[in-house]
C-alpha cells in the first residue's frame, strides 16, 4: 500500500513537472508577443505617424491665435448665415455619434425631409443662383464629413457675403483658395473643407 502511494506521488510530481515545462515556452511567447504587439508596435506606429503625418496623427486640429477651434476632419453644426454650412447630418455633427439616417430611397420620411431641406435652404439663400446642389440636401454616410462640393460652397457665397457686408469677389476668392483637388489626380472628388474655409473667413474678416 505504501509503495502504491509513493508511486502515485511520483507520478503526480512528474506530471506537474511536465506541465511546467510545457507552460514555460507558452509563457515566454506570451511575454514576447505582449512586448512586441502591445508596446513596440504601438510606439513605432505612433513615432512614424508623428514624423510622416504629424497633423493628422494629432487630430488635424485647427487653431486661431493659439486656440483650437476645430478639426479639419470634422464638420461643425453651423446655422448662422454669416458662415458656410456643411451637409445635413443625422447626428448634427456630434462627435460621439457617427452614421446616417438609414432612410431608404423609397422612404416617405426621406422624401419629406429632402423637400423641407430644399425649401429651407432656398428661403435662407434668396440671392443664390438656381436650386441647392445635391450635396446640400443629402448627408454623408458618417454624418461628420466636413467637405462639400465647390458648387455648394459657391451657391452659399451671396448669403455669406451679404451677412458679413463683404464683396462677393472676396468671399469667392476664399472658396477658390480652399478648394482641394482629387487625391493623386484621380481619387475622390474636388471638395471644399467647410471647417477650414470658415476659419479662413474669420481670419480674413479680422485683418
Amino acid at each position: 500500500m505504501t509503495n502504491v502511494t509513493s508511486m502515485t506521488s511520483v507520478t503526480s510530481i512528474l506530471s506537474l513537472s511536465a506541465l511546467v515545462r510545457q507552460l514555460q515556452p507558452a509563457l515566454r511567447m506570451l511575454l514576447v508577443l505582449t512586448v512586441l504587439c502591445g508596446v513596440a508596435y504601438p510606439v513605432i506606429v505612433l513615432g512614424v505617424g508623428q514624423v510622416v503625418a504629424h497633423g493628422s496623427a494629432n487630430g488635424s486640429l485647427l487653431d486661431r491665435s493659439g486656440t483650437v477651434v476645430g478639426s479639419s476632419s470634422l464638420g461643425q453644426n453651423v446655422t448662422d448665415p454669416q458662415w458656410f454650412q456643411t451637409r445635413r447630418s443625422a447626428s448634427e455633427y456630434a462627435g460621439g455619434a457617427s452614421g446616417g439616417s438609414n432612410l431608404g430611397p423609397s422612404s416617405a420620411d426621406l422624401t419629406k425631409a429632402l423637400s423641407d431641406a430644399q425649401a429651407a435652404l432656398s428661403a435662407a439663400n434668396p440671392q443664390a443662383s438656381g436650386p441647392p446642389p445635391a450635396d446640400a440636401l443629402t448627408g454623408s454616410a458618417s454624418g461628420l464629413d466636413p467637405d462639400i462640393s465647390p458648387e455648394y460652397a459657391q451657391w452659399q457665397v451671396p448669403r455669406v457675403a451679404a451677412a458679413r457686408g463683404l464683396p462677393v469677389a472676396t468671399v469667392t476668392a476664399l472658396v477658390q483658395a480652399s478648394t482641394k483637388g482629387r487625391l493623386l489626380g484621380f481619387l475622390g472628388e474636388v471638395r471644399v473643407n467647410v471647417t477650414a474655409l470658415n476659419l479662413a473667413l474669420s481670419t480674413a474678416v479680422t485683418q
